[in-house]
């Protein structure tokens, strides 16, 4: 108890945790009415209890009770109203590796936005120092045991998290729920520890031969067998590929409650999705973190948690699509009119294959939609510097990353509103003015090209659903969706996931290819090339007559033509084979992308054996 300064009077102690007392009531009131967000009635004494400690232990280092109090509500709210919004907007609370994609966030936002966001963070940084009384024995006994308390955490996290997870319970499926069943100091001790045990040993060779083994494929002396066949006279494709991923592509129509004036989606548009048969990308996101379906439709695995592949799982290059295309003499560039830096792009690009990168500083801005280049002006800069080279020797594979139609949805003077909506429903209004303009200029930009490239095969899919109201607004007040993930039905999580696609063969034009996870899109392609060639992209594709599996963080979804079913554990009805599939993919995905990739060396050797015959 020496740590809670002897010096200070009882009093002084009372008035401490007494505002503790009154911030908490306060914040709750104030996040329930603005944002909907609280845990649950039974979780308040724990969680402030988890409060009152920290408070004590601020407290204990304080210079006086004012400093304390400014610093510690700057802190508390801070955290509290970050948890608040990213509840409200992507419908899981804050966790650990949101501190880590914080600098991404930033990059986001403009405006009072990015003004209000550097205020959370540096803000209660800036108050603790000048609040700590830096000289006094008390502080730095306090802050030996804080660092005490870390390093148990860092050094054992596994059991510390089977015991947090006992005592205070845990839902792998459900993120909201364990933060209302814990409170937000608890949950990111317990979701920290999670993290850290975690992290992931590089699976052995052996480990591997038995995930292959489940894919109905082993290792064997001459390299892999039955999951990737050797072949005798290996194809190379020719033909250019043009992927484009558009931001936030969506058919706002199913929102009936919100009574658009008008279909916005452009009707040339609408005949081609027909052609498909409607088919639909099924992603591994909603409302952000587009960089995880890149990662899907680039390098052929899912992803299956609550954070950015590109940023802490990509450690090796590896042989994605740009460089299985580039081996066979193609041109692989990127276009993305963002920072470069942004979700690590830079590093993720370049392990991945892609040879040309062109960024935000890259392209004249020379239309803007606020902070973002419209998809007009992209589409005219990138096929500018293409057109040369369009019939020339070398194919090359064209990646397009648009920016327009990121949320808040703004538009400029060459782009008036022209959809309005139901009273109430001011965001889906915005978002389907964005789809006005971004379906059309995709169309025009679609019909130069192929006039251009008539032969090329091209890919165009939304990235995710886009954020339209704090726990799921814009959605729920059509049925769409629940306003929580614990209420989703089987089919919401589906819809969750859910953007148009369109794939173009040539001049055999759009193809039926039905509800496709991401992640099996390049081996698709690869076979629409008629590149035959052993490619890691194979190993998580299904039987055309199996189900197929869209994993999502802390469950997965069987899908047959209409039918789904979320596993949301191993032991639910059906789902053992699919749960023991996802397992042996996550084992070939650790080995390739940040393990010693005895897969790739596997993978190999069914080649080198055909080229000796």
């Amino acid at each position: 108890m020496s740590s809670f300064s002897a010096h200070r009077a009882p009093l002084a102690w009372v008035a401490a945790l007494s505002f503790v007392v009154l911030w908490y009531v306060l914040a709750q009131t104030t996040m329930q009415l603005l944002l909907q967000v609280k845990p649950w009635p039974s979780t308040y004494a724990r969680d402030l209890s988890a409060h009152l400690l920290l408070g004590a232990l601020l407290f204990g280092m304080a210079r006086t009770l004012p400093r304390f109090m400014i610093a510690c509500a700057t802190l508390f709210t801070a955290l509290t109203l970050g948890n608040a919004l990213k509840l409200s907007i992507l419908g899981g609370p804050v966790a650990p590796d949101d501190f880590v994609a914080a600098r991404n966030m930033f990059m986001l936002l403009d405006g009072w936005a990015f003004a209000g966001a550097v205020l959370m963070v540096a803000a209660p940084l800036v108050l603790l120092g000048w609040m700590m009384a830096w000289r006094r024995r008390s502080t730095w006994i306090n802050l030996g045991l804080l660092a005490l308390g870390i390093g148990l955490v860092v050094s054992h996290p596994a059991p510390i998290t089977q015991a947090m997870d006992r005592y205070f319970g845990f839902s792998v499926w459900d993120q909201r729920a364990n933060f209302q069943m814990r409170g937000l100091p608890i949950h990111l001790l317990q979701e920290t520890a999670r993290n850290l045990s975690r992290r992931e040993t590089p699976p052995t060779r052996e480990e591997v031969g038995s995930a292959l083994a489940v894919l109905n494929g082993s290792i064997g002396d001459n390299g892999i067998q039955g999951a990737v066949a050797p072949v005798a006279d290996t194809g190379r494709p020719q033909r250019n590929l043009h992927m484009i991923v558009l931001e936030s592509f969506w058919d706002p129509m199913v929102l009936t409650a919100s009574k658009l004036s008008a279909d916005p989606i452009d009707p040339a548009f609408r005949a081609l999705w027909a052609e498909t048969g409607y088919s639909h990308a099924l992603a591994p996101v909603f409302g952000g973190y587009t960089a995880n379906t890149e990662f899907e439709v680039l390098c052929g695995f899912p992803v299956n948690r609550d954070n950015v592949f590109f940023e802490g799982g990509l450690r090796r290059d590896a042989p994605c699509l740009p460089k299985h295309l580039a081996d066979a003499g193609y041109r692989t560039l990127v276009s993305h009119p963002n920072s470069a830096s942004f979700w690590n792009r830079i590093n993720a690009y370049r392990r991945i294959g892609f040879e040309t990168y062109w960024a935000d500083k890259d392209f004249e801005l020379d239309d803007m939609n606020r902070s973002f280049l419209s998809d007009e002006s992209l589409y005219r800069q990138v096929f500018e510097r293409l057109e040369p080279t369009l019939s020339g020797p070398t194919p090359f594979f064209n990646y397009v990353l648009t920016y327009f139609g990121h949320l808040h949805y703004p538009l400029n003077d060459r782009r008036p509103p022209v959809i309005t909506a139901a009273e109430g429903h001011d965001i889906v209004a915005a978002y389907a003015n964005t789809m006005y303009y971004k379906s059309r200029e995709l169309m025009a930009f679609l019909d130069t090209l192929q006039q251009a490239d008539p032969d090329a095969l091209i890919v165009l899919f939304g990235d995710h659903p886009p954020f339209l109201g704090a726990n799921f607004g814009g959605y729920t007040e059509s049925g769409v969706l629940a306003s929580q993930r614990g209420d989703f039905t089987d089919s919401m999580f589906r819809t969750q996931v859910e953007t148009p696609l369109v794939v173009i063969d040539g001049q055999r034009g759009p193809l039926a290819v039905g509800d496709l996870p991401l992640y099996q899109l390049p081996a698709l392609l690869l076979a629409l090339l008629g590149d035959d060639r052993p490619s890691m992209m194979d190993l998580a594709t299904q039987a055309t007559d199996m189900p197929s599996i869209r994993p999502l963080p802390g469950l997965h979804l069987i899908i047959d033509g209409d039918q789904v079913n979320a596993c949301r554990s191993g032991d639910d009805a059906g789902c053992q084979d699919s749960t023991d599939w996802l397992q042996a993919i996550e084992t070939l995905r650790t080995d390739i992308f940040s393990g010693d990739q005895h897969v790739l060396l596997e993978l190999q050797a069914p080649a080198a054996s055909s080229n000796d015959q």
